[in-house]
């Protein structure tokens, strides 16, 4: 994983409202990336395997986060139409993947679904299915701490405590990301894993986006008909393994492939080297021209 610092970002006023978007032109094929929560455009966070292999990556900014208003989008569903809109803006007729990362999974969903002629493929990372997302707890702990009010000062502090007790920290997060003690998951780090963690979580915002993702989104899955790679671990506190399972079965032409990674930052992996072959080997496989609905396909790799 690389230290990720801050990327120029601009923003596209369109008739939706403004879309802040970062994008990154290499070769003639894009892949469209939603972040999770309290991630916005300008962090590039498991983007690696994509950028290595020369694709153009359009990362824009949910509703909530950095220069995306709440008011654009509003829904995932709104937001997937508004990314179609970005793309045609753009000049993009044709989108290789769309990549859902943990809280982006659900608008991920929402775009292969609604744009099956934009869309070729699906990959979901760590993402958020179907089911009741998050638990009890972390919802009324998220409202306390990611209100208004409060969030400019829970990261503040968190910047504070990542300068002066980096590795406090770090357990702390991480606490938050892994079913396994946090102080396993610190001691599989490798030294460059934890200085580049301490640089992505000291520029995370969450802005208003992150209590915007609480709220339920509807379920689209069925309408998915496009190749669909579903990558996660057992190991995941943030968003639970059983989502990736759920979202396994209910998109008819999904693969999940199984992390061993300790926590929900599945790039940080030993094994992420083989999982990064197998999206390099997804991305160049001719997605099927017609996805009938009653053909259900679904299948694990290892």
């Amino acid at each position: 994983m690389r230290t990720t610092t801050d990327k120029p970002t601009t923003v596209a006023h369109l008739d939706a409202g403004p879309v802040e978007y970062r994008w990154e032109q290499r070769g003639d094929a894009t892949v469209v990336v939603f972040h999770g929560g309290h991630v916005r455009a300008g962090l590039a966070v498991g983007e690696d395997v994509f950028a290595e292999a020369g694709y153009t990556i359009l990362a824009p900014s949910r509703p909530g986060y950095g220069r995306t208003p709440l008011s654009t989008g509003t829904t995932v569903t709104g937001f997937a139409d508004v990314t179609r809109t970005l793309c045609a803006h753009l000049g993009i007729t044709k989108v290789a993947a769309v990549i859902g990362t943990s809280g982006g999974g659900p608008t991920a969903v929402a775009m292969a679904a609604r744009h099956p002629h934009l869309v070729e493929r699906l990959i979901l990372q760590s993402a958020v299915g179907p089911l009741p997302y998050p638990d009890r707890r972390t919802r009324l702990g998220a409202k306390v701490m990611f209100a208004a009010p409060t969030e400019p000062a829970t990261w503040g502090l968190m910047r504070v405590l990542l300068r002066h007790a980096p590795d406090a920290a770090l357990r702390l997060l991480l606490g938050s990301l892994s079913t396994l003690p946090a102080r396993n998951v610190m001691a599989n780090l490798r030294a460059e894993d934890r200085v580049a963690l301490a640089t992505l979580f000291s520029r995370m915002r969450s802005g208003r986006g992150f209590l915007n993702d609480l709220h339920t989104t509807p379920d689209v899955t069925a309408d998915v008909g496009q190749p669909t790679l579903v990558i996660a671990t057992r190991h995941d506190r943030g968003v639970p393994f059983a989502h990736a399972q759920t979202l396994t079965t209910a998109i008819r032409h999904a693969n999940l492939v199984e992390s061993h990674a300790d926590s929900h930052l599945i790039w940080l992996a030993r094994d992420w080297p083989n999982i990064a072959e197998t999206i390099r080997v997804f991305l160049t496989t001719d997605p099927p021209r017609h996805q009938p609905a009653g053909d259900p396909h679904h299948g694990q790799l290892q």
